[in-house]
């Protein structure tokens, strides 16, 4: 029999936004927190085995299995424990392609990651949020339209907890933002900056960038204005999940495929965000 083991999420009132300790200009930046529990993303299948008392999350099938780990008694959201098949994945954007390799020392973090990229919650996200020798921020559904105001304030519609490994923060690293100890929701950022100490045990660091810095770098460099919001659009047009064996540069084929994962093209996603 498989033991399960299930790490539990406690569903919060998503509050508004404290800023972390540590450098007032940089850190201000890496609120991700949702400030509600309104959901924008439309794909409702991603929390529907939520029943509406209390609510946890509960992560089957891990690499640590545990069955006497002890639960919570209440809902659940199951995240798919995709980190037994995928360890990479590729993000496209319009300004190129960035793929990342995770963690097993975060596999909360990364299967919820992984969940949400396979739903599609990602796609037409923007990176709303950009500061140059430091980090680059996206992943808030709330980026896709036109309205700037709330941009950094979405979410997946919970908050999950922190899992603070011994990988420090620094160029290439990818980690969740969010507004304090266990706020972690679907937002994410990129360090820049060479390292970023002040950082370190405050957000959950799951993976690293193995190639397209070069992509990371071009949108590091965008125009942006005075609360660091790029002035053109930086649209994660797609998120593809990568096993081990795929470690190698991806050409044309390989991309068409990732596309047709998604279930879209990005032209399509592209074209389907400018009208929301």
């Amino acid at each position: 029999m498989k033991k399960v083991f299930a790490l539990t999420i406690s569903l919060l009132i998503l509050s508004g936004c404290s800023l972390p300790a540590g450098k007032q200009v940089e850190e201000s930046v890496l609120r991700g927190a949702p400030e509600d529990n309104n959901i924008a993303f439309s794909e409702q299948d991603l929390l529907e085995d939520i029943n509406k008392s209390r609510g946890v999350v509960s992560l089957k099938n891990t690499a640590r299995p545990d069955s006497s780990q002890k639960q919570e008694q209440g809902n659940k959201i199951e995240l798919e424990n995709l980190f037994s098949t995928y360890n990479q994945a590729l993000i496209r954007t319009n300004f190129g392609n960035i793929k990342v390799r995770f963690y097993s020392e975060s596999p909360l973090a990364v299967n919820n990651f992984m969940n949400l990229a396979q739903k599609g919650f990602y796609n037409g996200t923007k990176f709303h949020r950009v500061i140059k020798d430091f980090m680059i921020q996206g992943g808030d559904p709330n980026s896709k339209d036109d309205n700037w105001d709330d941009d950094g304030t979405g979410g997946p519609g919970y908050k999950f907890q922190d899992e603070i490994n011994s990988h420090k923060l620094a160029r290439g690293s990818l980690a969740m933002a969010n507004s304090g100890p266990n706020t972690n929701g679907s937002q994410f950022f990129i360090v820049t900056k060479e390292a970023t100490p002040w950082l370190d045990g405050k957000h959950t660091n799951f993976g690293e960038v193995v190639e397209g810095m070069e992509t990371v770098d071009k949108i590091e460099a965008v125009k942006t204005n005075e609360n660091s919001h790029p002035v053109e659009g930086i649209i994660i047009e797609s998120i593809g999940l990568l096993s081990s064996k795929d470690n190698y540069k991806l050409g044309e084929e390989e991309l068409k495929e990732l596309e047709n994962y998604n279930g879209t093209s990005s032209e399509e996603e592209a074209t389907s965000t400018e009208e929301n």
